[in-house]
C-alpha cells in the first residue's frame, strides 16, 4: 500500500514530469519503469556479488568491466549534465544488452529510449527512486499499481484501464487454481493477470504466511495491512513464473508496461507478446495459444471497432462471420480455451441483444455448444470518465451444455457513476460474489426463482424462443402497484377555484391604486 510521505513523493514526481513537458501518462509510467529497472539491475548485481564473495562461486554478470559506469550507484551521484549523458548513452543501450536475445526483456526493451529532455528532471526522478524501498518484494507491485491508477485520472487517447475492483470481483468469482494456464488476449497493462496473481498469493498463504503490518495512510492514520507471502505456492513456483500467465497486445507501449507490471508484482517470466490475436498470424506464431491452450481467460477486449475481413483469422470467421471486434474476440476466446476451460469476458450490451445474423449466430453458439453460466449486467458508468457504454460480464465454459443461465443485475459498484467516480456506500459487488458462489440451479423451476429480484435463473428454452437474447431486461419481471389519482374534473374544479382567488386578489390590488 502506497501511503503518506511516499505517496506524496510519487505525486510530486508525477507533477515534475508534467511540468517538464511529458504529459502522456503512459510515457511517464514507462520512463519511471525504466529507471526502476535500472536500479533493480544494480541491486541484483550487488546481491549476487556478495553471494559470490561468500561462496566463491561465479555468476552471470549483468555488467561487464566496461559497463560499470551504467550501474545505478555509479551514476546517481553525478552532476545533472553528466548523469544525463551516462543514462542516455550507456544505461539505456545496456538494457538491450542485458535483456538477451529472445528473452521477455529483450522484447519489451528493444525500443527503450530516454524521453526525459531535462537533466534536472532526470536528477529529481533518480533521487526519488533511490529512496524507494524496492528491496521489499511487495513494494514494487504496490508502486506499480499506484502508478497505473494514475491512468484513470490522467486520461489517454482511447485507452482506459478496467477498474481494479471490477477485475477483483471477476477473479474471485472464477477462483483460479495454482495449476491453471491463464491468458488475456488483449492484456493492456496486464491488470487481469496481476490481480489474479495477487489473489493466488492470498489463496495459497498459510496462517504463518500472512504478515500483519501497521502503516500510516495518507490521512496520517495508522492502519493494519496484511501481506500475503503465498508460501503454499512454492511447489507450483516454476509454473507460476514461466507458464501460468500469458498476455497479448498490439500496442508496444502497453506491452512494455504489462510485462514490467507483472515482473514488479513478482512473476519472474510472464509470457507477454506483441501480437494482434484476431489475425491469422496469431495461429501461425502461437498455435498452442490460439487453440485449446488455456484453463482460464479473463478479458475486457476492445470493442466498438471494425476490421477488414482479410485481416481476420479465417478460423474465427468460421465461428462468426463479422467485422465487429467485440464478436470476434468472444469467438477467439472460445477457441483459445481448452475443453472445460472457463472465461469471464466483459462485452458491450450490444453483444447481448444485437439483431444482426452475426450477433445471433454467436449467442446461439455460446448457448448451444458451450455452457453459458452467467450474464452479469454492469451499470453504464463503470468505465467513466472514458466511456459511458453499458456492459456485461459473460461467464462461460467451453463445451458442455447450457440448461439454465444465471442473471445478476449490478446497480452500484461502490463508486459514483458520473465522471468523478467517487467512493459511495452502495456496492453490489460483495453480494454478487457471494450469490455467484452460492447459486443453486435446483431453484430454477421453483417459486424461489424470483425474476423481479437482483438475481434469477432463465431456462435455455426461454432464451432460444427470444432469439438467444441475453439482455437481463428481456427476462426481468417488474411488479407494478396501481396508483390512484384524482379525477381530472376535480383537478379542473380546484384550478378554477385557485384562478378565482387570484382574480379576486388582483381586483383588490387594483382598487388600492
Amino acid at each position: 500500500m502506497i501511503t503518506g510521505e511516499l505517496k506524496s513523493k510519487i505525486d510530486k514526481l508525477w507533477e515534475e514530469f508534467w511540468t517538464g513537458g511529458i504529459t502522456n501518462p503512459l510515457t511517464v509510467i514507462e520512463q519511471i519503469t525504466f529507471l526502476m529497472y535500472a536500479r533493480l539491475l544494480d541491486m541484483n548485481e550487488r546481491r549476487d556479488e556478495k553471494k559470490a564473495e561468500r561462496s566463491g562461486q561465479s555468476f552471470n554478470r549483468r555488467f561487464g568491466s566496461h559497463q560499470q559506469s551504467a550501474r545505478w550507484e555509479s551514476f546517481r551521484h553525478l552532476p545533472a549534465e553528466q548523469m544525463y549523458k551516462v543514462v542516455k548513452d550507456e544505461v539505456f543501450p545496456h538494457f538491450k544488452d542485458v535483456a538477451g536475445e529472445g528473452s521477455l526483456f529483450a522484447e519489451f526493451m528493444k525500443d527503450a529510449q530516454l524521453m526525459i529532455q531535462k537533466p534536472t528532471l532526470l536528477v529529481k526522478a533518480v533521487n526519488m527512486l533511490s529512496e524507494l524501498p524496492l528491496q521489499e518484494s511487495d513494494m514494487k507491485g504496490d508502486l506499480y499499481e499506484y502508478l497505473l491508477s494514475k491512468l484513470t485520472t490522467a486520461g489517454i487517447s482511447g485507452q482506459f484501464r478496467t477498474p481494479r475492483h471490477i477485475i477483483r470481483a471477476i477473479v474471485e468469482m472464477l477462483d483460479p487454481e495454482a495449476t491453471h494456464r491463464i491468458a488475456d488476449p488483449a492484456c493492456g497493462t496486464g491488470g487481469f493477470l496481476a490481480t489474479t496473481y495477487e489473489y493466488l498469493l492470498e489463496k495459497y498463504s498459510s496462517e504463518d504466511g500472512v504478515i500483519t503490518d501497521t502503516v500510516t495512510n495518507e490521512k496520517g492514520e495508522e492502519v493494519e495491512q496484511k501481506i500475503y507471502l503465498g508460501d503454499l505456492l512454492r511447489e507450483h513456483r516454476h509454473h507460476v513464473d514461466t507458464d501460468m500467465f500469458h498476455g497479448f497486445d498490439f500496442d508496444s507501449t502497453m506491452l512494455r508496461i504489462a510485462a514490467m507490471n507483472l515482473v514488479m508484482h513478482g512473476i519472474s517470466h510472464p509470457d507477454i507478446h506483441y501480437q494482434d490475436t484476431l489475425s491469422q498470424r496469431f495461429s501461425e506464431r502461437f498455435p498452442k495459444a490460439a487453440k485449446d491452450g488455456f484453463d482460464l481467460i479473463l478479458a475486457n477486449p476492445p470493442f466498438k471497432g471494425a476490421l477488414d475481413e482479410e485481416d481476420v483469422d479465417p478460423a474465427l470467421l468460421r465461428i462468426v462471420k463479422t467485422k465487429k471486434t467485440e464478436l470476434l474476440f468472444v469467438a477467439l476466446i472460445m477457441r483459445m480455451l481448452k475443453m472445460g476451460g472457463r472465461s469471464a469476458t466483459i462485452v458491450p450490451d450490444g453483444v447481448l441483444f444485437g439483431s444482426s445474423r452475426a450477433h445471433q449466430e454467436l449467442r446461439k453458439h455460446l448457448v448451444e455448444d458451450n455452457q453459458l453460466e452467467a450474464v452479469i449486467s454492469l451499470p453504464s458508468g463503470v468505465f467513466k470518465p472514458y466511456a459511458g457504454v453499458s456492459t456485461a460480464i459473460l461467464i462461460f465454459t467451453k463445451g458442455g451444455e447450457t440448461d439454465y443461465v444465471w442473471f445478476y443485475d449490478v446497480k452500484a459498484d461502490g463508486r459514483s457513476l458520473d465522471d468523478k467516480r467517487q467512493e459511495i456506500e452502495e456496492n453490489d459487488l460483495p453480494d454478487l460474489i457471494e450469490q455467484f458462489k452460492m447459486r443453486d440451479k435446483s431453484v430454477a423451476l421453483t417459486e424461489a426463482n424470483d425474476r423481479s429480484g437482483k438475481c434469477f435463473w432463465v431456462g435455455k428454452r426461454d432464451i432460444e424462443q427470444n432469439k438467444y437474447d441475453l439482455s437481463l431486461g428481456r427476462y426481468k419481471e417488474h411488479h407494478y402497484e396501481p396508483e390512484e389519482y384524482e379525477h381530472p374534473k376535480e383537478i379542473l374544479k380546484r384550478l378554477r377555484g385557485v384562478e378565482a382567488e387570484i382574480d379576486q386578489e388582483l381586483k383588490v390590488l387594483e382598487e388600492m391604486l
